[in-house]
This record gives structure tokens, sequence and C-alpha cells, in this order.
């Protein structure tokens, strides 16, 4: 059975959304609803299932659900109390998420994240570097890629990403939320800033409490989760990608080539999980300032998205984000 045929699910569907965007706090606010009672989300965060088009790569799509039957087992521990939800971000990037959730879930709940576009693209693409989406470090040249990358060309290696790397395709927000106000109720969408987010996680996890009608005087610790960070060490970085996607003999070849890569001492902190700190303090390290002069590139390419967004949500900003000091 498919997710757009809308036919009635051999299980609990979800009844909220968390759409995305990613690295604009979905991750921490997932985490802090999972404390509340009433709430219930998986262990597995972004299951995707409504973006099929984002799961294209075998690689990436393992451990992902991928019949409708797979997808809703993700809530059979809910209880009956508790409201289930999920958190894809990849969901408000997509051109068919919207529908095909409204289909499935027609009573669902919406929360969509925005973020101010320079800081989103140059945060999203630390996060494809670092989780090996994205093989050029430097976000210039990546977006400047865009143009050969949607002819098929200079896209990475070990996967077909050719849509998650048009950077640009990413900071389509009106046209992002008309899709889903298209097949919800306005007052079933909720569209969170990112600035009020990291301003005051508490307040914000509380209105959206608000928003899917649960207690907000509940206890919930805010947190930061998913921080962007810079690939210090790409030769190894690349040595783990490999590892991770060799299977059978190849990956004992590619494992056995690890003496020759790395020092012996560091082998096994290369090998561990990909949240361990030691790797984290070979492979990763705080992001280098951004490039003021493409950050103010971009902000002029998008400041009429951005008068677009604030005409549409009604809110400036315009201002909140400096757009009008551009000059």
């Amino acid at each position: 059975m498919s997710a757009e045929s809308g036919f009635a699910a051999p299980g609990r569907m979800p009844d909220f959304f968390i759409v995305g965007h990613a690295k604009c706090g979905t991750t921490a606010l997932y985490v802090m609803l999972r404390h509340h009672p009433r709430l219930f989300m998986p262990f597995l965060k972004e299951p995707q299932f409504f973006a099929p088009e984002m799961r294209a790569d075998p690689w990436r799509s393992r451990g992902l659900p991928q019949t409708l039957e797979d997808y809703v087992a993700l809530f059979a521990p809910a209880t009956p109390d508790q409201l289930a939800g999920e958190a894809s971000p990849s969901y408000l990037r997509s051109p068919t998420a919207a529908e095909q959730i409204a289909a499935n879930a027609p009573g669902a709940r919406i929360v969509a994240i925005l973020r101010e576009p320079s800081s989103f693209l140059r945060s999203l693409h630390l996060q494809f570097v670092q989780t090996m989406i994205e093989p050029e470090v430097d976000l210039g040249k990546a977006l400047r890629l865009e143009p050969s990358r949607s002819e098929g060309r200079n896209l990475p290696r070990h996967g077909y990403w050719q849509q998650v790397l048009m950077y640009s395709q990413h900071v389509r927000y009106v046209e992002q939320l008309r899709r889903f106000h298209a097949v919800f109720p306005r007052e079933r969408v909720l569209t969170v800033i990112y600035d009020d987010f990291r301003a005051d996680n508490d307040a914000t996890a509380r209105q959206i409490m608000r928003f899917l009608d649960v207690d907000d005087s509940v206890t919930i610790k805010a947190v930061e989760a998913n921080p962007s960070v810079r690939v210090r060490a790409a030769r190894l970085h690349e040595v783990k990608r490999a590892l991770q996607s060799a299977q059978g003999p190849a990956s004992r070849a590619v494992k056995s080539s690890v003496s020759s890569l790395i020092p012996r001492g560091m082998r096994r902190a290369v090998l561990r999980p990909a949240r361990r700190c030691v790797r984290r303090s070979i492979l990763f390290a705080e992001p280098v300032p951004p490039d003021e002069s493409l950050m103010l590139e971009l902000r002029r390419r998008f400041a009429g998205e951005v008068t677009a967004l604030s005409e549409y949500l009604d809110r400036d900003l315009v201002t909140l984000w400096g757009y009008d000091k551009l000059g």
C-alpha cells in the first residue's frame, strides 16, 4: 500500500507532524516534546515516509520504513490518551509530502520552522558535509555547482542527491507553506520562526503544546541538539563514508586500508559510532566564522523571498532579519 493512496492505515497515523526545515531546531524540539507525557514520538526521529524522493539513495534510506505497515508500526506504542507525532524536516522541502500527509492523516496538525535564509543555508551546508551528503566543503563553491548539478553533473559519488543539493531551492518558504495551507486549514498549521525558538526554547515549546492542545505547564528541559560543526579531517571523513557504505568483501578490503590511512592509535576512534566524543574531536571542530561577503550576497539574493514571507505571515521579518539594512 502506498502513502499516496489515502486508504485506511493498518494502524495508527500521527496526530501531528514537525515538517522542518532542517537546522532550524527540529531536533531540539523533537527531544523536548518527547518528554511530555501526553505526546508520543518514536525513537526514529526522521521517518521521511511521506517524502520518498528524499530517500532515493539506498544507503541513506537504510533503517527507514518502506511500507505503510512499517510506518504506522512506529506509533503502535502510543497509548490511547497520547497524541502521536513525528519530525521529518524533509517534508517542508518535498513537493509531494503535504498532499500525502493530508491524504493519510487529514486531521493532523503541522508545525513548520523557518530561519533567516543565509544562516539557514550555511548551517544546512555544514550539516550536509558532516553527514556526507555534500563533498564540497566550501559553501560558495557548492552554490556555484547548482547549475551543473541540475544537469546531473558534479554530483557526489556515493549517492544521487541532485535536488537536495539545490541549496537555493530550499529557500522557497512561501511556496512551501502554501502547499500545506492548500490541504490543511490555516488553524492547523503553525509557523515558528527560528529566532523565537533560539531566544526562548521553553516559551516556543509551550506555544507548540498549546497548539497541540496539551497541558503547557509540564516541565520540559530546554536542550540544544545537532549543533553545526565543521569537518576538521576531510580524508578521515571520506574513510568513514567508505566504511559505512561498503559491504561484503568490498567492506573488508576498505577496512583493511584503514591502517595505511589512519595512525594505529586513532583507528578505534574513527570506527566508533557517529556521536562518540573521541570521534567528533578527531573529525569535527567548531565552524569557522562565516564569509560575510557571501552572506551579504545570499541576503540580497533572498531579499524578495523574505519580503514575500513577511507579507504572507503578516510579520515583519524584513526588520527582524536585518533585510532593511542591506544597503
